[in-house]
């Protein structure tokens, strides 16, 4: 595996190593060996929870992050192409308000590590697309927060206009009206 930190340095890029022939291509989408070797980037091993989300072309999910159980994600594509953003959310954070995109696509399998502390949503890039990711901590619907999707003082360049966004998601306080809601850095 080639790993790359993104611009936001704790998030990082996951390149797995992809056996292509004609009749497609073939790579370990998990090994637990492997996975353990990420430890010294940071990614810690014992993921607790993995969820597969289907979207429409169209859709934007996001931007959402748990308070009192943040959760570490490890997100691929499978299948069609998105656009992923993991925001900086922690206050006294070097890199606070700061973002980072990457276009996952199941035509070139590779992973975006987002750790906890980072709000996370994406657009979905053509007809649909299936999203798989590995949590480090279980989801509680109570412990759920976001930040709104098109908060200008971040200014994310969705590439899908007029996005199917859910009404808790359009909703939500942009990021100076969240501070209580926030975690910290370091702790």
């Amino acid at each position: 595996m080639n790993v790359v930190r993104a611009d936001v340095p704790d998030v990082l890029i996951i390149e797995p190593r992809v056996f292509r022939d004609a009749r497609g291509f073939l790579y370990e989408s998990f090994n637990r060996d492997t996975f353990a070797a990420l430890r010294e980037w940071g990614i810690p091993g014992g993921f607790v929870q993995e969820n597969h989300s289907r979207s429409a072309a169209g859709v934007l999910r996001g931007l959402h992050y748990q308070l009192h159980h943040p959760q570490g994600k490890l997100l691929t594509c499978v299948s069609g192409r998105i656009f992923d953003v993991a925001v900086d959310i922690r206050r006294g954070s070097p890199t606070f308000r700061q973002f980072t995109a990457t276009i996952l696509d199941a035509a070139e399998p590779r992973y975006v590590w987002i750790p906890p502390g980072f709000a996370h949503g994406f657009c979905v890039m053509g007809e649909g697309a299936d999203v798989l990711y590995k949590c480090t901590d279980v989801y509680h619907p109570e412990d759920e927060h976001g930040i709104l999707w098109s908060d200008p003082s971040i200014g994310i360049p969705w590439p899908v206009e007029n996005p199917a966004v859910a009404a808790k998601d359009e909703a939500y306080a942009p990021l100076d009206d969240r501070r209580e809601d926030l975690p910290v850095y370091g702790v």
